[in-house]
């Protein structure tokens, strides 16, 4: 999921994807043409009825969309304005959940419904308690500090595991200079252990389980020449992973970024760059591209929320947009 400083100092393309996000219109018909089926197993997920909605716009850089169903509220980063932003979905309202935030990215919530945040100016990983304190819960590995935490999940069993590729932390300050490689982390649910279950990856960026959790796929941020998604096995304890994992899809032209998979195992994946590339890309198991959402921006996050758990929310640079999908998410947001 990531803030990338390299691709936030496009300023031309933020300018174009700001003056895009101004003139978006939702459809006028249905179905809507921005849902398009690329393979006919797409089609069951699509509702003729739904269409792009555009719930806010404003941002500078939206990241990390995490939902909280029973108080029916979506929290996500506003990175570059260095907040943590609260939609209402009863009223519609954007307010301010936490500022300053650290510059946060991605957000998630555990196994009690907390908040955990990666941030990018502390170089962490917390936890936000049910009193609002803030509990450290990974800030350093093997005697060093952390790169800049970028995304972050919840594994069934309570584990926290999280990307640290070195992104960021801000576009105002000086990054340090990493003292660590590009690694996938996990903290232990009981111990509070730091360990690194993937390393020496270039530039890991959104991860999430499959539906079994069996599989942790990690977006490769900087392999090149393209964007990779690696899949990893899970051991069957659940504590670590087998091997260097494989290459599970290539994205091409495509800038993929934070995602989520969906009850029946499709990665709904935030992506870009560039018109053409701008919006969703759906992937089935097989790893095969079968549907996309088109939007007149990157859509660098998403979740699924709503009281169904079938409406997609979509972080999308400088707006929030939504769609209901014919399935539901196979994670707590």
């Amino acid at each position: 999921m990531g803030f990338d400083r390299r691709a936030f100092l496009a300023a031309g393309a933020a300018t174009v994807a700001a003056s895009a996000a101004r003139a978006w219109e939702p459809a006028q018909r249905l179905p809507d043409p921005a849902v398009e089926i690329l393979e006919p197993s797409f089609a069951k997920y699509r509702i003729g009825l739904a269409s792009v909605e555009r719930l806010a716009t404003g941002f500078r850089w939206a990241e990390g969309p995490v939902w909280f169903g029973d108080m029916r509220m979506l929290l996500f980063s506003d990175v570059s304005n260095d907040r943590i932003l609260k939609w209402d979905e009863e009223t519609g309202a954007v307010t301010t959940f936490r500022r300053p935030a650290d510059y946060a990215n991605g957000n998630a919530r555990d196994r009690q419904g907390r908040l955990l945040t990666c941030e990018h100016r502390t170089r962490r990983v917390t936890r936000t308690e049910h009193d609002g304190r803030i509990t450290v819960l990974a800030d350093r590995f093997e005697g060093k500090p952390l790169n800049s935490p970028n995304d972050v999940v919840c594994r069934s069993d309570g584990s926290v595991w999280f990307t640290d590729p070195a992104f960021g932390p801000n576009p105002l300050e000086a990054m340090a200079a990493p003292e660590l490689p590009g690694n996938v982390y996990r903290v232990d649910p009981a111990t509070g252990a730091v360990q690194a279950v993937a390393r020496g990856l270039k530039g890991p960026n959104g991860l999430c389980f499959s539906p079994d959790e069996r599989i942790l796929y990690v977006i490769e941020a900087r392999a090149e020449p393209n964007r990779l998604i690696r899949a990893f096995d899970v051991t069957p304890d659940g504590a670590g992973l087998f091997g260097e994992g494989r290459v599970f899809f290539d994205c091409g032209k495509g800038t993929a970024d934070g995602f989520r998979a969906d009850r029946d195992g499709n990665l709904w994946c935030g992506w870009g760059m560039g018109e053409a590339e701008d919006g969703v890309v759906v992937l089935s198991p097989q790893a095969r591209m079968i549907g996309r959402i088109r939007l007149p921006e990157r859509c660098a996050n998403l979740c699924f929320g709503g009281r169904d758990r079938n409406r997609l929310l979509m972080a999308s640079t400088r707006s929030l947009y939504a769609l209901y999908v014919n399935t539901q998410g196979a994670d707590l947001g």
